[in-house]
């Protein structure tokens, strides 16, 4: 993997593939940016990388601070960091109308970034299984399963706890297969409850980035798992309600993480966004 060095000292790891038909560096070629969840590796975006190549896309599959091959710092564990971490990932490649997609945590990844340099850079977002808003008030049901104010400060003190609902992970055992298979074994995820990490998750709960997201103007799609373990799927319409760029898409037969259990649902969602936002349509 190729790395850059942050303004806060820190290399962070990215794989940059063009299509074949193409070569390296993919000059001229729409750029796709992939940005994980929460202690997943860039490698389990294989599957979608796979067919965003196939279709003439250039990938950008980006592992985040404490993620993957990246360095892993005590220091800049919080979403605004993870923020400027990708925009200065978008500056080291001279990235422009650039498409981001963001799975579960890396979708909030996403509006940090939004947050603080705008959309300029952008051509359209794409989020996998990611509410808003973690916290589950009388105004947003659609936050994490039983995190509530009562329990803010509590209840991501050791990592992320099963919710019992959702999905049964063993319906997503062919699917998870299918990635080890093309990976030639398991993707190395990071320990969710390790000390240089659990600031982040706790910083990410409490986070709710829908004024951001109010104001987005460019397309974006809320991709929403029916089956998601973590929280009710309809939190993707209550995120574009109030915003005529949005889509709300509900992915059926599917645990949160779409890009493993539905790789082609999301791709096909995803391009036609990248279609969609395509400036010489």
């Amino acid at each position: 993997m190729a790395t850059f060095r942050t303004n806060d000292g820190v290399t962070l790891s990215y794989a940059d593939t063009a299509p074949a038909a193409v070569g390296g560096g993919g000059s001229g070629v729409r750029a796709v940016v992939l940005i994980h969840g929460y202690t997943a590796p860039a490698a389990a975006w294989v599957l979608v990388s796979d067919a965003l190549l196939a279709q003439g896309y250039r990938v950008i599959a980006f592992d985040r601070r404490s993620h993957g091959e990246s360095e892993t710092p005590m220091h800049g564990q919080r979403m605004a960091r993870h923020g400027r971490d990708l925009g200065e990932l978008l500056d080291h490649l001279r990235l422009d109308h650039v498409t981001l997609v963001g799975s579960s945590m890396g979708g909030n990844a996403i509006w940090a970034y939004v947050d603080q340099f705008g959309s300029q850079r952008l051509a359209g977002v794409l989020i996998d299984d990611q509410t808003p808003k973690m916290i589950t008030t009388d105004d947003w049901p659609y936050g994490f399963y039983d995190y509530t104010p009562d329990n803010a400060g509590t209840k991501f003190a050791t990592g992320v706890t099963s919710t019992g609902r959702g999905r049964d992970q063993a319906k997503s055992a062919l699917a998870v297969m299918r990635l080890v298979e093309r990976l030639g074994g398991p993707p190395a995820f990071r320990n969710a409850s390790a000390p240089e990490t659990i600031g982040l998750l706790n910083d990410h709960a409490l986070a709710d980035w829908r004024d951001v997201v109010a104001r987005f103007d460019r397309p974006f799609v809320m991709l929403a798992a029916r089956e998601s373990q973590l929280w009710p799927c309809e939190h993707a319409a209550a995120t574009v309600a109030d915003n005529p760029n949005g889509r709300a898409v509900v992915v059926e037969d599917c645990g949160h993480t779409v890009a493993i259990d539905q790789p082609d649902r999301l791709v096909e969602e995803l391009v036609q966004l990248l279609h969609d936002t395509d400036p010489s349509a």
